[in-house]
């Protein structure tokens, strides 16, 4: 089994896109999360809280809400 690398021991490019991925991450689940606090429950499939819990499985979770979750006003 290979090591983990710390954050130092990667290259500029694995940084770069370590940095990228993350914050795209960090982005989309603030966008759903954002929706969520703002949109009515009666415009949202399902229970708001299974949502809330489900933006935290990284991009999978935001992706999903964003996609699925939300009726269109």
């Amino acid at each position: 089994m290979a090591k983990k690398k710390s954050f130092s021991e990667l290259t500029n490019s694995e940084k770069w896109r370590v940095i990228v991925l993350g914050t795209a991450q960090v982005a989309l689940q603030f966008v759903a999360l954002k929706d969520l606090a703002e949109r009515p429950q009666s415009e949202v499939r399902g229970p708001k809280a299974a949502w809330v819990a489900g933006s935290f499985l990284n991009f999978i979770g935001p992706l999903a809400y964003l996609v699925a979750g939300r009726i269109k006003r």
